[in-house]
């Protein structure tokens, strides 16, 4: 195969021995070239310098992190695919993943066959997710569209803050609330505060106005 038709990837991590044994199997594959970075800061580069189609990141490394990097060539408008390979199966990280762009998240305790097969689904354009991280991938989805359906915020609130809206519709005042849900109206008052600063509510009226104009939403 032509240099021109080869996928050339950057792969990055400050592990030599996972570097390598990974540089080593996807040498071996007849479409694809790759070059070796032992930070983030030697990956972006790189990156910058050869414009590589794919760059393989460890999410922690020295100088630069994965993340780091994904953000600055998000920034530049490189047109690169990202693939985080990394050990850390947390929700919160791959939710941050997806949200700057990553085409990839691969964990590191899997066989290189799914690095190989994640490459060749990000080179189609297509996303790519160990197997045992798809619920994570759900449940963004799921909350992805509970958002578009409800641009007022009110699904982030917990039943009781629901109740606590309701009563506030009804215009009744701290203390009849307080009298009526049996707590103080100190705790009251805590919930309305909590309730503005989810609602990104501010102004001595602004939570009764939200309140009246969707309490058909609680």
């Amino acid at each position: 195969m032509n240099k021109e038709n080869k996928i050339l990837i950057v792969i990055a991590d400050d592990h030599a021995l996972i570097r390598k044994g990974l540089k080593q199997v996807l040498d071996s594959e007849p479409n694809i070239e790759t070059y070796e970075a032992e930070n983030g800061e030697q990956a972006l580069e790189f990156i910058r310098e050869q414009k590589p189609q794919i760059a393989i990141l460890d999410i922690e490394m020295p100088k630069m992190s994965g993340f780091d990097v994904a953000k600055q060539v998000q920034n530049e408008s490189i047109n690169i695919d990202v693939i985080f390979l990394t050990m850390f199966k947390d929700e919160s990280l791959f939710n941050k993943s997806m949200d700057i762009g990553v085409k990839g998240y691969v964990l590191k305790e899997n066989t290189v066959s799914e690095i190989i097969n994640c490459i060749h689904t990000v080179v189609k354009g297509s996303y790519y997710l160990s197997p045992e991280i798809s619920d994570f991938l759900i449940k963004r989805n799921n909350r992805l569209a509970s958002s578009a359906t409800d641009k007022s915020g009110i699904s982030l609130l917990t039943p009781s803050e629901k109740n606590m809206l309701r009563m506030v519709a009804m215009m009744k005042t701290n203390q009849e609330i307080a009298e009526e849900l049996n707590i103080s109206i100190k705790t009251v008052q805590n919930h309305r505060s909590n309730i503005c600063n989810k609602l990104d509510l501010s102004g001595a009226h602004a939570l009764l106005k939200f309140a009246v104009e969707h309490s058909s939403g609680f």
